[in-house]
Parts: C-alpha cells; sequence; structure tokens
C-alpha cells in the first residue's frame, strides 16, 4: 500500500493548552510526524494520490488502555469446573487455572490477537498487567516483541504474587526487573512494577520488592480493593488497609496504577492525593464479577482516573461511556458529568506522557499517532460543544482507521499490517490446546 500524505475532509480534534481545538481539514505527515495542518473552508472532492479521504469524519488522537490483561485473551468458550459465586472463586476456580495453562504459544497468540482487537478499537498504547506462572521468564519480552512488530507501544510488568509458592514469586520478581533493564533505552516499550494484589502478597515480598526498587525511577501497577475481600484480609492479617500496607514499603508513586480500586475509603483516597498516582477504573469488570461499583461522586476530583478494560476486551471507549452513564445515574447535572469526562480525557493524556513523552497531542510536529472515527457529525465541532460529539456521537461508533507514527495499521475497518485470516488460524491452534486442557480438568 503507497504511503499516505495527506489526511484530508476530517475533524481534527487537535489539543491546545486544556482544550480540544478541532478544525475542519488536512493533515500533511512526513517522516512519520505531523509536518502541518490546514484548515479547509470546503469539502475536497477530488482525491490525489497519497491523500486519504477521511470522508468528513472525527479524527482524535488514540485511545490508551490503562489496565489490560493481554494473556486473558484465550480463555472464551472454556469449561469450568467448580463454583464461580464470588470473587475469590473466581480467581482461582478459572484466572489462576487459566494464567497456569500459559505456554510461550499461547502468550504469543495472547499478544497478537491483542494486537488485533486493539487496533480495531483505535487502541495503540497499552498498559498491560501479566500473568503466567510457569512461563515467567523472558514472557514479557514475547509480549512486547509482538506489539512492537505491529508498531504498538505498551507499557509491561509481571504479576507478582504468593499465592503459588516463594519460588514463583522471586521468579516473578525476577521477570520484573530483567524486563525493567532490558528496556531501558527503547522508546516504544516502557516497564512498571507488577504485583497482583495485597491479599496474595506477604509483608516479605513486598519488603523484597521496595528494596529492590530502591533509586529506581518506576511505576507500580497493581489490583487494589478490587473486591471487598482484598480489604478485610490485610485487616484481618496485618492490621491495616491495602493502600496504607503499599504506602508502608514505599509502594505508591505518581507514575503507579492503581486497578479498580472499587472499595477505597475517604481515608484512602486522602493518602492517595498526596502521593498522586492514577486510579485506573474497570466498570464492565466490576459488574461482570459482581464486586460492586465506584460512587464516582465521593472520588475527589484531584484524584486521576484513567480507563481499562481489565482484559474483558480491548476497547476503553466502553469503560469512558459507562463512566459518564454513572455520573449521571448517580446525580451528577449534565455539565457537571462532562466536566469529569473532560478531566479524564486530560488526566489519561497527562498519565500517558509520564512514560512517553512525546505521546501525541495531534499538533504539528507531533508523532503522527491519531485514529478516524466511523463518526461523521451531523452539526460543526467546535471547542465548546465537543465532549457533546465525543459522549453521544464517537463513544458508541466504532474506529475507522488507525495511524500510528504516520503507517497505516488500519483502513476502513480492514487491518493493513496484520492478516488477520492467517493470524486468526495461529490463534486459534494455540487456544484449541488450552480448551482441551479446561475439557480434561476444569
Amino acid at each position: 500500500m503507497a504511503d499516505v500524505n495527506v489526511i484530508g475532509n476530517a475533524w481534527i480534534c487537535s489539543i491546545q493548552k486544556d482544550e480540544v481545538v478541532p478544525v475542519f481539514g488536512e493533515i500533511h505527515i512526513s517522516d512519520g510526524v505531523i509536518e502541518k495542518i490546514i484548515e479547509k473552508k470546503k469539502y475536497k472532492a477530488k482525491n490525489p494520490r497519497n491523500f486519504f479521504n477521511a470522508g468528513g469524519r472525527v479524527v482524535t488522537i488514540p485511545q490508551v488502555n490503562f489496565h489490560d490483561h493481554i494473556y486473558s485473551r484465550l480463555a472464551k468458550g472454556l469449561k469450568i469446573n467448580g463454583k464461580m459465586n464470588s470473587f475469590n472463586k473466581i480467581l482461582s476456580n478459572f484466572w489462576w487455572k487459566v494464567d497456569k495453562t500459559l505456554t510461550k504459544e499461547m502468550i504469543t497468540a495472547s499478544a497478537k490477537m491483542a494486537a488485533i482487537e486493539s487496533i480495531k478499537n483505535g487502541v495503540t498504547y497499552i498498559f498491560d498487567h501479566h500473568s503466567s506462572p510457569n512461563y515467567d521468564k523472558k514472557s514479557l519480552t514475547l509480549i512486547a516483541n509482538v506489539l512492537k512488530k505491529n508498531y504498538l507501544r505498551g507499557v509491561l510488568c509481571f504479576e507478582i504474587s504468593d499465592r503459588n509458592g516463594r519460588d514463583k514469586s522471586i521468579s516473578g520478581i525476577n521477570e520484573n526487573f530483567d524486563f525493567i533493564n532490558s528496556v531501558k533505552n527503547d522508546s516504544d516499550i516502557k516497564a512498571m512494577l507488577g504485583m497482583h494484589a495485597s491479599f496474595t502478597l506477604s509483608d516479605r515480598t513486598l519488603q523484597l520488592i521496595q528494596t529492590k526498587m530502591k533509586n529506581l525511577e518506576i511505576g507500580t501497577h497493581i489490583h487494589i480493593a478490587e473486591d471487598d475481600v482484598d480489604v478485610s484480609l490485610s485487616l484481618k492479617k496485618y492490621k491495616v488497609t491495602p493502600i496504607d500496607r503499599l504506602i508502608k514499603f514505599n509502594l505508591i508513586n505518581e507514575k503507579s496504577i492503581l486497578a479498580h480500586g472499587v472499595h477505597l475509603s475517604v481515608r484512602d483516597f486522602k493518602e492517595i492525593k498526596k502521593l498522586n498516582p492514577a486510579i485506573a477504573i474497570n466498570i464492565e469488570s466490576n459488574m461482570n464479577n459482581s464486586v460492586g461499583l465506584h460512587n464516582f461522586i465521593s472520588i475527589p476530583e484531584k484524584i486521576s482516573l484513567l480507563c481499562g478494560t481489565d482484559g474483558m476486551h480491548a476497547n476503553p471507549s466502553v469503560t469512558m461511556r459507562l463512566y459518564f452513564q454513572m455520573l449521571r445515574f448517580q446525580g451528577l447535572s449534565f455539565s457537571e458529568a462532562f466536566e469529569r469526562i473532560r478531566g479524564m480525557y486530560f488526566n489519561q493524556i497527562l498519565f500517558a506522557k509520564k512514560y512517553f513523552a512525546d505521546f501525541s497531542l495531534l499538533n504539528i510536529r507531533d508523532r503522527a499517532d491519531f485514529i478516524v472515527w466511523d463518526y461523521i457529525p451531523p452539526t460543526p465541532v467546535t471547542s465548546s460543544n465537543f465532549w457533546g460529539h465525543f459522549v453521544y456521537g464517537m463513544l458508541n461508533r466504532n474506529i475507522d482507521s488507525v495511524f500510528q507514527s504516520g503507517k497505516l495499521l488500519m483502513k476502513e475497518k480492514k487491518l493493513t499490517l496484520l492478516n488477520e485470516e492467517k493470524e486468526g488460524q495461529k490463534i486459534f491452534s494455540a487456544g484449541k490446546k488450552i480448551y482441551e486442557y479446561f475439557n480434561k480438568r476444569g
């Protein structure tokens, strides 16, 4: 496919001084960078060579998935033996069996499936939380290689846990730090320190992690207060909340992601505000696992909320849409709910920039990373009405096309670099093995 140098007939939604500034016109790309943005008064009917016709659609910065579980991708249609009537049983009877079955082939296939799904949903930046205790060494490198091959950028970590014994927790720690060291100079793949959750981590392990993290400026990625069991077990065993345990071992900082946070207390939020980590919300997963839902109105607005999918799928716009609906359901006015959506949108940019300083704001000289929504607005798009178009238009539509560093990853809903049918056969081959394993053992 010939290189695209100009994207035209588009509502280009650039970020300027904490505002979305839309103009109708053209984006000119040179060497993976936005060379110029030209406002046009009229629709360009004649399309020259190397011209991508957006057809009046809206162009924005790409989506970011701030809490994914790429390893979960093959876990569909599996036979489950055992009850699933509590969060603990969902973990022990399903997910902690899934992650222990994963092989090199399965991890690679999961990463390919995640790449396909992410591109189709306009996600080109992924913060992943990986677990494969029986294939941990170099597992993060397997995922990183698939992402890089498909021009996606990722922030990866391995889920440290004591649930499989001391040797496995040490091995998980080693995988994290080996990977952290291996990507120090990588511009597209970054690393965090991954932990499962407070209730599967001993003080001994947290102390070891703290020691190894000393003098390293890295963020942590952990499930926190997803279910009340995380809080109750921590209080019972350690006499403090999960947040207080992490603070005790200096394991929360401004580059940290606290995933879920459904059962955080008012006091927890006060402590979180001091340390400035982000909370990645996963509303759909919380409903699916019946762990409860946030009272979003009680969360201080100064705390950064980000969108995750918890590995259920690859479309964080679903989370953002549900967030808006929850805000309205919980009593906020339209203007208040729109303001919180705006806050989340900019919080996500600010957090992404902690790992990728060159995260595009869709301005001249930025990386040419952007997505074309399959949404042709019925009215002009302006700074003042963008959020109405965003919530009631874009978030309800699919992605038409995806550009990353100027490369066209998907054009008019068709992947350009990945052969979905060919890769699908490889994914099925790996998935069939986990399917057969569960049919035998459940």
